[in-house]
């Protein structure tokens, strides 16, 4: 979407408003972690928040999940289309919605919409998207999911509350369909209270500065960063840049699942190409449309977007062509609960495409997927605990530089693993290990980041899903660098036997079992022989390199001291 007017106005009001609007995303972000209930949200941040204006146009985001937030306009379009239409918006709605189709997730990442007026207009909305811990699916959490209705309790777009309003049925459904109801209740109320505090924010700056002005720094704002983008892509040489990426499984079938991406670039103008893509898979792995158009958008704004907060502007050189009835634009009712795992590979894939047209700007392979585990059991009056977590994983290294100490995906930057203490208060877990992996980085004259090894005792009987990909295939070195190791998940059960898995659903884990977290490294960057001794030795003396890997990968340098 582009604005027709040309932007005007006053520059360094411009880059105030700019400011204040971030400032604006950002306190819902800080309002909703320092009201919700479940750590996924207050700790792990597994939410995104964002400001848009009357066009549905992106004006500011809240640092949070970087997939979601390309998704968010699809989001409000729905919502507003679906509940009504715009004129019937009144101040006071809130619009809430898990139809998977609607917002590119899985119906536990329950997304609201409020309208945001002012003088009596249409100004625009405030949306979050945030992970509730279970919304009715088949499992609290699903790897293996055949259709849509699986997956949970779809809400299409329907007032939760009109006029300030709450709709008492609605809400009694919802709760109902919920494992966890006061997680739920809690989270939800979170939400709503989060996404107000942002209309209330948007609202001052519209009274601080007025529509006439605020529209012309906005248009400034959207065209500044649309020329962002456009000034790196028109530095790249036209063509098409193809690379390929692979799915372990669809989480039905053991078959591994091939795909292609490709990136055109033709002057500034960028199309991100899905239509070499596998048929719409049997099992939950299928990335619907919002996902899909995220994962080009966030894959481009992370080498040409300058490190600015995205807006609507960013995306507007950017173009995806998809195949209706493929793996990246699945047909409902096709099941699409792991929708974030092709996202993530999506990400990588369009990052070593670029990686030929953009040597120095793209580092290594990452170490994987984001290592993302839910747990629960009983307690002793019948009912339901149960948590979540994602895993950091190693940073592929640059150019310039080795890869990072374990982080998130980039697809879930901001997102934090939750702590150890909070963890071994909420859950009958104990933390045995949580240490960096030796010689799990991959060799080069730049090293892959290390993966992280971390161990949890089970102190009760409970269940388990775990939901990973990447543990057949290495994150890939650049430039002559060597892989790192991919991710692993195992359960070694009290008798001592131990079982791995990728894709898992409900899994029993008997009092006394370790669960063994170990994620991915980076891959390297350039030849390993090339590595400077000193770098080598430093390695060592950290740990994230042992004498034995350094003698294989680094012979040029003398590690018998």
């Amino acid at each position: 979407m582009t604005r027709a007017a040309t932007a005007a106005g006053d520059p360094i009001t411009a880059e105030v408003i700019r400011h204040a609007l971030v400032a604006a995303a950002d306190l819902m972000r800080v309002t909703l972690r320092r009201t919700a209930f479940s750590p996924i949200i207050y700790e792990i941040t597994d939410f995104a928040a964002a400001l848009y204006d009357d066009e549905v146009q992106l004006l500011a985001q809240g640092e949070s999940v970087p997939l979601f937030l390309g998704t968010m306009s699809f989001c409000v379009e729905a919502a507003v289309e679906k509940s009504g239409g715009v004129e019937a918006l009144e101040p006071g709605d809130v619009i809430m919605t898990t139809d998977g189709y609607d917002i590119g997730a899985h119906p536990q990442d329950l997304t609201v919409v409020v309208p945001c007026f002012f003088e009596g207009e249409l100004a625009g909305y405030a949306a979050i998207k945030a992970h509730q811990l279970d919304i009715g699916a088949k499992d609290p959490y699903c790897t293996d999911t055949v259709d849509v209705f699986q997956e949970g309790t779809i809400f299409p777009s329907v007032k939760l509350y009109r006029s300030g309003v709450l709709n008492e049925d609605m809400y009694r459904t919802l709760i109902a369909n919920s494992r966890l109801p006061k997680a739920l209740e809690g989270d939800l109320a979170a939400q709503i209270g989060a996404a107000h505090a942002g209309v209330r924010a948007f609202q001052r700056i519209l009274e601080r500065y007025g529509r006439e002005t605020f529209a012309q720094a906005s248009a400034r704002i959207l065209d500044h960063g649309e020329q962002k983008i456009r000034d790196v892509f028109a530095q790249i040489p036209d063509g098409r840049y193809a690379s390929q990426g692979e799915m372990d499984d669809n989480g039905i079938t053991d078959d591994p699942v091939p795909f292609e991406i490709a990136v055109e670039v033709n002057g500034s103008e960028v199309t991100v190409d899905f239509t070499n893509a596998p048929p719409q898979q049997a099992g939950p792995v299928n990335s619907p449309l919002p996902t899909t158009v995220s994962a080009a958008r966030l894959a481009i704004m992370t080498l040409a977007g300058g490190q600015e907060a995205g807006n609507e502007g960013h995306f507007r050189p950017i173009a995806v062509k998809t195949t209706p009835g493929t793996m990246f634009h699945p047909v409902s009712p096709a099941p699409i609960y792991m929708y974030f795992w092709p996202g993530m590979q999506a990400v990588d894939v369009i990052h070593r495409a670029l990686s030929k047209a953009m040597p120095d700007a793209v580092p290594a392979g990452n170490g994987g997927d984001h290592g993302f585990i839910t747990w629960w059991g009983e307690n002793a009056d019948g009912s339901l605990w149960g948590d979540a977590t994602d895993h950091v994983v190693g940073v592929g290294a640059s150019a310039a530089a080795d890869g990072q100490a374990p982080l998130m995906h980039i697809a879930a930057a901001c997102v934090r693993q939750t702590p150890v203490e909070v963890w071994e208060s909420r859950n009958p877990f104990l933390v045995e290990k949580a240490e960096f992996a030796a010689d799990s980085g991959g060799a080069g004259q730049f090293r892959g980041g290390p993966g992280l090894d971390m161990y949890y005792r089970a102190l009760r009987d409970c269940h388990v899903t775990v939901a990973w990909d990447r543990t057949r295939n290495s994150p890939w070195g650049l430039r002559g660098g060597e892989p790192g190791r991919p991710m692993r998940f195992g359960i070694r059960y009290p008798d001592g036997s131990v079982e791995e898995h990728g894709k898992a659903t409900r899994l029993p884990v008997p009092a006394g079992s370790l669960l063994e977290v170990d994620t991915g490294g980076g891959g390297g960057y350039g030849p390993p022989d090339e590595r400077r001794a000193e770098s080598v030795l430093a390695d060592i003396a950290a740990g994230h390199v042992s004498v034995d890997a350094a003698r294989r990968h680094y012979p040029h340098v003398d590690v018998s001291a």
